[in-house]
């Protein structure tokens, strides 16, 4: 009895998230702001759609947001991670974290004005994904300058199950707001609630200290822009791991992410109210489940393998959420497909940890920062598309179940993804 008493514990800290990163000052810091900022994020990521259906009433402009959105991510993105390898990444992250703040101002003037403008909504969602491209790969290029290398896995892990929590608690949050003032009240509110929370991440980058770019390698050229994109796809063009990884990420966001359905179904089945809230929470409430027993993740060694499931099981759940007709049924199903969907970005960020050498981590994050974000802002576009032709059950259903096939398709053409495992990343890395 004393000896399984004792396994107890060693098994559920393997289950544990690890928290010591949040013992070094300058992670704890940028941990705090990067929470508040998150949290505040989803007041906005769900105001707008809601504005813009209050507007229009027709999903086809909420899918004209994520074009908004990936365009400037798509070039911006990448010069952004081009410039965060050549530059100090402090600079660059507080230019870009301004630019964002003034953005979210930008927002609530514009509720609070009562202009009521679908193509100004357009324009300061674009200006807001610029800021956004800029500053995240900076963003996240800093996290091994924070930890010593062995934190790394553990930093990343503790800020993307922060990332999952707020967007569980966010649009809850958001949805009661609306529920209670309505739109047009609740509109100005939540977006001063984003704005007054970033500061939060924007007083723990001003502590930061100067994070200027490490010395070339051998033979290598410093250069940002254009010639330093070109560099960094170069460098991921010898990947075909990373290159797999990044368009089956692809595949399940852009054909199975429903997310500019959801103020429409809210709506129509379910009566509007906290439903769109309860919608736009589900799939983060599987990843926050899914990144509080991940432990079991950092020990698979077959990860692309694991990464293909994933993604199959992310549009078979997706699919069937489409067919539900009560609320309770469809967050659950949801819930599910968020599941499945934080063991895929572990398992794919994980991948690009050790891929990734120093002098490239900027332009490649610069690339993740396009197919993370890029991805399901195609998917709004794609969705709002389908929805406006063939109906929401067609878009929503027939894009899971496309995802899931493509996804197979993928890993039987290229066997490579397939056959990856963590323990031959090492050889990878050099090659």
């Amino acid at each position: 009895m004393t000896g399984v008493q004792e396994a107890r514990p060693r098994g559920a800290r393997r289950w544990a998230i690890d928290l010591r990163p949040l013992g070094v000052p300058a992670f704890r810091r940028m941990w705090l702001g990067n929470t508040m900022a998150m949290f505040g994020f989803q007041f906005t990521a769900v105001a707008v759609p809601v504005e813009m259906f209050a507007l229009t009433e027709d999903s086809f402009w909420v899918g004209l947001l994520g074009v908004a959105g990936f365009v400037p991510l798509l070039v911006f993105g990448l010069w952004g991670g081009a410039v965060a390898d050549a530059r100090d990444r402090r600079r660059v992250l507080l230019g870009g974290s301004a630019l964002l703040w003034a953005s979210m101002l930008g927002l609530l003037a514009h509720a609070l004005s009562g202009v009521g403008s679908p193509v100004l909504l357009l324009a300061l969602v674009t200006v807001h994904s610029i800021a956004f491209a800029i500053s995240s790969p900076a963003r996240t290029a800093t996290l091994p300058r924070l930890l010593p290398p062995e934190l790394v896995p553990s930093g990343t892990t503790l800020n993307y199950t922060t990332f999952t929590v707020a967007s569980v608690v966010g649009p809850l949050a958001a949805g009661l707001i609306f529920a209670a003032f309505g739109t047009e009240r609740g509109l100005p509110v939540a977006y001063a609630v984003d704005a007054v929370l970033f500061t939060g991440l924007i007083v723990a980058t001003l502590r930061l200290p100067a994070m200027p770019p490490e010395p070339p390698a051998d033979g290598e050229v410093r250069r940002g822009g254009l010639a330093g994109i070109v560099g960094g796809f170069r460098y991921l063009a010898t990947t075909p791991v990373l290159l797999l990884s990044f368009a089956i990420d692809l595949i399940a966001m852009i054909l199975a992410m429903p997310r500019a359905l959801f103020p429409e179904v809210a709506q129509e089945r379910f009566g509007g109210g906290a439903a769109v809230g309860w919608l736009f929470s589900a799939i983060a409430i599987g990843a926050m489940v899914g990144g509080l027993t991940s432990g079991w993740i950092g020990r698979m060694r077959r990860q692309g393998l694991g990464l293909v499931v994933a993604v199959v099981g992310w549009g078979l759940a997706i699919a069937a959420a489409g067919l539900a007709r009560q609320l309770w049924l469809m967050v659950l199903l949801l819930v599910v497909a968020g599941a499945a969907d934080l063991v895929s970005a572990v398992l794919r960020q994980s991948m690009l940890l050790v891929y990734a050498p120093d002098r490239m981590r900027g332009r490649l994050q610069g690339v993740n920062t396009v197919v993370v974000a890029g991805g399901p802002r195609l998917g709004d576009l794609r969705a709002g598309t389908t929805a406006a032709g063939l109906g929401t059950g067609v878009a929503w259903v027939g894009g899971g179940l496309l995802s899931a096939v493509l996804a197979l398709g993928l890993a039987v053409a290229f066997p490579a993804l397939v056959r990856y495992r963590a323990a031959a990343a090492s050889s990878g890395e050099r090659s």
